[in-house]
């Protein structure tokens, strides 16, 4: 699975204007409604909180994956955000993040959500794109960098 497969880039935004965690899951969220990919955003936003609440989604490297398995979601999908300023997730590192990619998916998608979640944590493992990314300054240059990292780094034969 390429993230390029669900990622638009009309859902992706940077900077969020939230400052803390349960915002920035917000205006997230809120970006999947006004793309129309989601047709109930508060119903997506409590799935995602009443997770978060069950264990932090700040994963380290300064990346938070907050997710959900949503009712009423038909596909997979994704919106990234960059905060102005890294802001605290209760990060397995103890770090702030600086990138939060939200993950939605239907409750019967459980592959690809484990896939889409697998690739991410990957890609973020590699510090020259954790740094494109950190220093990207616009949306279209968050996406060009996960196409660019995606590309360098095909998913293994095994994950489709």
């Amino acid at each position: 699975m390429q993230l390029t497969d669900i990622l638009q880039p009309a859902a992706i935004k940077v900077p969020l204007e939230a400052t803390d965690k349960k915002a920035a899951i917000a205006e997230l969220v809120n970006l999947l409604a006004q793309t129309g990919k989601i047709k109930d955003p508060a119903a997506v936003l409590a799935g995602v909180l009443e997770r978060e609440a069950t264990r932090t989604t700040g994963v380290g490297h300064g990346l938070a994956i907050p997710h959900s398995k949503c009712g009423g979601i038909s596909t997979l999908m994704m919106a990234i955000g960059k905060p102005a300023a890294p802001i605290d997730f209760q990060s397995i590192d103890g770090r702030p993040v600086f990138v939060i990619a939200l993950l939605i998916s239907p409750p019967d998608q459980t592959g690809n959500h484990i896939q889409a979640l697998a690739r991410l944590s990957r890609l973020m493992t590699d510090e020259t794109f954790r740094s494109t990314l950190k220093s990207a300054k616009t949306s279209t240059e968050v996406y060009d960098a996960i196409v660019a990292q995606e590309s360098a780094s095909p998913p293994s034969a095994t994950a489709k």
